[in-house]
């Protein structure tokens, strides 16, 4: 059972069912999932990915402290090594008030000190200029650009869509 973070303006919690409101205000808008390897969600789309995230260990509902309002989710994962993986995704109307810093910065904590984290990853366009500014806020450093290395979308012949990726990483020890 993951563990309820708090901030001082925020709960990062596991999703429920009845976040599906919320999680579609977000995810059913073009700019905010330009960047994922996903589109735009339906209504019924996001009921169902609710009900996927409430089930999961690897989103977390970062929530308004006073409202419990969703304004955005976080994804952490177990890669090898003991290193975990983080990514973020936050509605349009919250964005560029450190939201997503506050919430990365409380789940990087929480899982260097309960579990035993040595290395947080994480990787983004080097077009999305705000998530890696987001990453070198989080005083992660870029370790890698990788050319043409992944696609999410095909073209009207159906041939991918190549893109490249900047990976950042952060150690346990530098932290």
């Amino acid at each position: 059972m993951k563990k309820l973070l708090e901030t001082n303006r925020l709960i990062i919690r596991r999703f429920q069912e009845s976040d599906w409101k919320d999680l579609y205000e977000y995810l059913s808008d073009e700019e905010v999932v330009f960047w994922e390897p996903y589109g735009v969600y339906t209504e019924e789309e996001s009921k169902k990915e609710a009900v996927a995230r409430a089930n999961s260990d690897i989103f977390w509902a970062v929530c308004l402290k006073d409202s419990n309002k969703v304004i955005g989710n976080l994804s952490f994962q177990k890669q090898d090594f003991d290193t975990y993986e983080i990514g973020y995704v936050f509605n349009k109307k919250y964005q560029k008030q450190g939201f997503a810093t506050e919430s990365a910065k409380a789940i990087i904590n929480y899982a260097i000190k309960e579990l035993n984290a040595r290395r947080i990853i994480a990787m983004c366009s080097p077009k999305n200029d705000s998530s890696w500014k987001l990453l070198e806020r989080l005083k992660m450093r870029r370790e890698g650009h990788l050319l043409q290395n992944v696609y999410f979308k095909t073209d009207e012949h159906n041939k991918p869509i190549w893109l490249d990726t900047y990976e950042y990483a952060i150690l346990s020890s530098e932290m």
